[in-house]
């Protein structure tokens, strides 16, 4: 169950508190770990020194908001770095894109199975097809199969919605594909501006900081 933690954050009465029957998780940063400097510098070792100008959490340029609202091919974004640096392959860019990618642990996948028992649960992420086709043969390689549909009800992925938080567009599609209530609902994200979009659609909404969502529930 969700603990006192969350309940002295959230700042509501306990009939609030005990109304939350859903919850949504952001996926990197939360659930799986990530570093987006590795992409930084690996993309510095291809000879493309400004890519942190190009790409942002906070800020991004039109051509990684149309990968991650699948407004894009995958092939499309490869040919579109290769403007920038001719001599790159396919191979060399994804590996470079996806080298911010690092682990999911092992006790993020047992207590998201755990609290499926008290909670439903979603994903919500801003991703791509390339992060998620990489990700999941991670998942595969170290879990000999794919964890993720037995830690959630269902999946939500930015490029497959066509919707990127923090656009109230994105939690409303979570919202109404899965015929979910925002005040039973609770967002969690460690990126604020998530956050502040999620408040704007209504749901209850957690900003994970120097934190492991095993913080926010009782052991």
């Amino acid at each position: 169950m969700l603990n006192k933690k969350v309940f002295n954050n959230l700042n509501i009465s306990e009939i609030e508190f005990g109304r939350i029957k859903n919850i949504i998780f952001d996926l990197g940063g939360v659930i799986i770990n990530i570093n987006f400097q590795n992409t930084i510098n690996a993309f510095r070792k291809l000879g493309l020194s400004n890519f942190e100008t190009l790409y942002s959490l906070k800020k991004q340029s039109g051509l990684f908001d149309l990968l991650e609202t699948g407004n894009i091919a995958p092939e499309s974004f490869y040919s579109e770095i290769r403007k920038l640096k001719p001599n790159v392959t396919d191979q060399d860019i994804k590996l470079a894109w996806c080298a911010m990618l690092l682990d999911m642990p092992e006790k993020h996948v047992a207590m998201l199975k755990a609290i499926r028992s008290n909670y439903s649960t979603y994903l919500l992420s801003n991703t791509n097809a390339i992060h998620i086709e990489y990700f999941n043969d991670y998942l595969i390689k170290s879990f000999g199969i794919n964890p993720l549909p037995d830690m959630f009800d269902k999946l939500y992925y930015s490029h497959e919605i066509k919707q990127r938080k923090p656009n109230a567009s994105a939690y409303e599609a979570v919202l109404f594909d899965s015929k979910l209530k925002p005040y039973e609902t609770l967002f969690i994200d460690d990126l604020y501006a998530n956050i502040d979009g999620a408040r704007k659609a209504g749901l209850y909404a957690y900003h994970l900081e120097n934190e492991e969502i095993s913080d926010l529930f009782d052991k």
